[in-house]
């Protein structure tokens, strides 16, 4: 019989991931994914915008949608915005990136492209997600433009009240 319930106990252990000691012994091994070119892929989006981006290991250079950075995201904001994941991970000048991104503006599309590089890197290399996760640049920017009600002058304003 106590054999019975050190063995349930060992299957409880298991199956909530805690050793009996009180360790937790559940770890995710992440395996890198890589095409037959050596590439990552991921799918970024913000607002209205879809970026898909590959990753590969090269010199740094990032072309979006067939022209290179600084003259797809002519602000230097938005070429900042793209650039952070790479200064977060550690990696800067390491990954040569093709993205196209559809739909939004600039600056979602900027937002997008950060976002696809970010899940690309962390698919390339698993060992850079603790990083790119605590810097929040894992989780989609679920936030969007609020659609017109009848009635109202935008989402929310009302047209101008006039008493006479």
């Amino acid at each position: 019989m106590a054999e019975e319930l050190k063995s349930l106990d060992d299957l409880k252990s298991a199956v909530s991931g805690v050793e009996a000691a009180g360790e937790t012994t559940v770890s995710i091994n992440r395996e890198p994914v890589r095409d037959a070119q050596g590439r990552s892929y991921a799918t970024g989006k913000r607002k209205d915008a879809v970026a898909r981006v590959w990753v590969k290991p090269g010199t740094g250079k990032i072309t979006v949608n067939g022209k290179e950075m600084k003259a797809y995201f002519a602000r230097p904001v938005l070429q900042l915005i793209v650039n952070q994941p790479f200064g977060v991970a550690g990696v800067e000048g390491e990954f040569d990136v093709y993205a196209t991104v559809v739909g939004g503006g600039l600056s979602g599309q900027a937002g997008a492209v950060k976002h696809g590089i970010s899940k690309a890197l962390q698919v390339y290399e698993p060992a850079l997600r603790p990083a790119l996760k605590a810097a929040g640049f894992l989780t989609r920017d679920s936030r969007v433009v609020e659609r017109k009600k009848f009635g109202k002058r935008k989402a929310r304003r009302s047209f101008q009240f006039s008493k006479r």
